[in-house]
């Protein structure tokens, strides 16, 4: 049974940082596709960044350069980190896997067969 659990959320100032992380089980993480996805109040779920199994990674234009993914083999844990946290940052962060990675890295929420409760993020001023 595939499990992922996110954990790491909380509150931050603009400016500042935070490191997620979601614990995989029922699968080994290196050899599927994960990523971060982030819901805002009212807003539709989006994909903030993917890795896949050799890690290549890809990020939507809003986190790239501040947000870094990776993923610990041996943890079978994948990472965000996320560095200069603006106000527009405030979300729900939702981990996502599937078994293989959609051409070109695609960050559509329907690629994905397994989701984490997610963890809320939320940058104040």
């Amino acid at each position: 049974q595939v499990q992922l659990v996110e954990s790491g959320g909380g509150s931050v100032q603009a400016g500042g940082s935070l490191r997620l992380s979601c614990a995989a089980s029922g699968f080994t993480a290196s050899w599927t596709c994960m990523a971060w996805f982030r819901q805002a109040p009212g807003k539709e779920r989006e994909g903030v960044a993917i890795i896949n199994r050799i890690a290549i990674t890809r990020y939507t234009d809003s986190v790239k350069g501040r947000f870094t993914i990776s993923q610990d083999n041996a943890k079978n844990t994948l990472y965000l980190q996320m560095n200069s946290l603006k106000l527009e940052d405030t979300a729900i962060y939702y981990c996502a896997a599937d078994s293989a990675c959609a051409w070109g890295l695609s960050l559509l929420r329907g690629n994905f067969a397994y989701w984490g409760q997610g963890t809320q993020v939320t940058v104040s001023s």
